[in-house]
C-alpha cells in the first residue's frame, strides 16, 4: 500500500478565509440591502497597464504565424526577460547577471518550490506574524519550524537572536501582513547572522515597489555579504497587477554555495527537470513592465493604492488607532481597540459598518488582537470605509501612539 506524505496530517486546519467567507455570506443573507466594503482584499482591483496589454496582444499575434510562433520556452526563463530584469537591478546599482534570474509563475509557487534546494533536516525560522504559506510549506516538507515572534516594540521587524540557530530564514519586507519594513541596519544584522551560521535567507520582496523612503532597501542584495547567503523572490502580482496573469522571478547568486554545492546550479537542474517554463505570451507581457513606459504606467496604479493607504493612515491617526505599515507598504496592521480579539473586531466592523478586513490571528498566535487592512480596493470603497471607521471609533478613548 502506498504511504502518503504523513506531514500533511501535521497541518493545522486553516479556517481563516473560510470563516471570513461564511460570516460574510450569513451577514449578506440577513442584510441583503447593505453594501459591503472590502478592505481585506488580497487581490488587486486595477487592470493591467496599457503597455503590458499591448505586448500581450503582440505575443498572441506572434503565436499565429509560422515564423514568429514559440513553443516550449527555456525552463529558467526567456533571455529577453532575464536580461530586462538584470537591467532593472542595474538601474538600482546592483549587478545581477541574467543567468542569476529565474522566471517563475509567481512568488507563492516559488516560495514552495525553492525548498527543494534544502534537506528536510534543515530548520526554518519564520518571523511572525507571517504569510501562512511559509509555515505550511515547511510542515509539508517535514521540517522543524522556529516560530520567531515579533511585536510592536520593534516595529514588527526584529533583530536576530544569536542564541537561536536556524538554517532557512524567511524575511518579508515590506511585510505581509504587518506592513513593516526592515532598515539596512537590521537587514545587515540578519545577513551577518546568516553568514556566521551558514544559513540561507529567503527574502520575499513581493511588495518592494511600494517603498517610498530612500533609506529602505528594495533588495536584500543592497546589503554587503548578501550574495553569499540570500535568495530573493519577487512578484509582479501586486507590482503590476499580475495576480490573474501569474509571473514572478527569483534571484540566486552564482556565488551562493553550501557544503560544496552551488545553489544556482542546483536550481538550474531543478527547473530543467521539473518545469517546461512560463509561457511566451506571459513573459512578453511581463517584459513590458521593465520598459520606461511600463514603469511609468504601473507606478500610476501603485499611486492609487498608496492614496488608499494614506486615506486609512490619516483616519487611524485622527482617531488614535495604533497601527504599523501604510507607508512603504500596501498593508496596515491595526491594534484592535478596547483589547478586542481579532475575530471580535471582525464581527464588530462587519455588523456595524459592513467593512470586511482580515483578523490578525490568521497570521500567527502572536497576532491575535490585531487586524489587517489592505489598500488594494477601490478609492470609493476605501473612502467610505474610512468615514464609517471614524464614525464608529472616533469617540473611543484610544491610545494616540502609533507604530509606523
Amino acid at each position: 500500500m502506498v504511504k502518503p506524505n504523513m506531514n500533511y496530517s501535521r497541518l493545522e486546519d486553516s479556517y481563516l478565509f473560510y470563516n471570513i467567507a461564511q460570516k460574510v455570506k450569513a451577514f449578506q443573507k440577513e442584510n441583503p440591502e447593505k453594501e459591503l466594503l472590502h478592505l481585506g482584499i488580497g487581490d488587486v482591483s486595477l487592470p493591467l497597464c496599457e503597455e503590458v496589454i499591448r505586448q500581450l496582444h503582440n505575443a498572441v499575434n506572434d503565436q499565429s504565424g509560422q515564423q514568429t510562433f514559440h513553443g516550449y520556452m527555456p525552463e529558467c526563463g526567456a533571455p529577453f526577460l532575464r536580461e530586462a530584469i538584470s537591467e532593472y537591478y542595474k538601474g538600482r546599482k546592483l549587478e545581477i547577471e541574467p543567468d542569476e534570474v529565474f522566471i517563475s509563475s509567481g512568488a507563492s509557487d516559488e516560495l514552495g518550490d525553492i525548498l527543494d534546494l534544502f534537506d528536510k533536516s534543515n530548520s526554518a525560522l519564520i518571523i511572525e506574524p507571517a504569510y501562512p504559506a511559509y509555515v505550511d510549506a515547511n510542515v509539508m516538507a517535514g521540517r522543524r519550524i522556529i516560530h520567531f515572534p515579533s511585536s510592536e516594540k520593534e516595529g514588527f521587524a526584529p533583530y536576530p537572536d544569536e542564541s537561536i540557530k536556524a538554517d532557512i530564514i524567511y524575511i518579508c519586507s515590506p511585510n505581509n501582513p504587518t506592513g513593516a519594513v526592515f532598515t539596512k541596519e537590521k537587514l545587515a544584522c540578519w545577513v551577518r547572522y546568516a553568514n556566521k551560521n551558514g544559513s540561507v535567507i529567503l527574502f520575499d520582496a513581493a511588495y518592494e515597489a511600494f517603498i517610498e523612503d530612500e533609506e529602505i532597501p528594495h533588495s536584500i542584495f543592497e546589503i554587503e555579504g548578501a550574495r553569499e547567503c540570500a535568495i530573493e523572490i519577487c512578484s509582479l502580482s501586486k507590482t503590476a497587477g499580475f495576480t490573474g496573469t501569474r509571473l514572478g522571478y527569483t534571484i540566486i547568486p552564482k556565488n551562493l554555495n553550501r557544503m560544496g554545492m552551488n545553489l544556482n546550479s542546483m536550481w538550474v537542474r531543478n527547473r530543467t527537470t521539473k518545469t517546461n517554463g512560463v509561457s511566451y505570451i506571459i513573459q512578453k507581457g511581463a517584459s513590458a513592465v521593465f520598459t520606461d513606459a511600463g514603469q511609468k504606467q504601473i507606478k500610476e496604479n501603485i499611486n492609487v493604492y498608496k492614496k488608499n493607504a494614506k486615506i486609512l493612515t490619516d483616519t487611524f491617526d485622527s482617531i488614535g488607532l495604533r497601527y504599523c505599515g501604510g507607508k512603504n507598504a500596501p498593508y496596515l496592521f491595526v491594534k484592535c481597540p478596547d483589547n478586542m480579539k481579532s475575530w471580535d473586531f471582525f464581527d464588530f466592523l462587519l455588523t456595524n459598518a459592513g467593512i470586511i478586513g482580515t483578523p490578525g490571528i490568521g497570521f500567527g498566535e502572536n497576532a491575535d488582537g490585531y487586524f489587517r487592512f489592505t489598500s488594494f480596493g477601490s478609492v470609493r470603497e476605501t473612502e467610505q470605509a474610512a468615514e464609517k471607521i471614524k464614525e464608529l471609533l472616533g469617540g473611543k478613548e484610544n491610545d494616540k501612539s502609533r507604530n509606523s
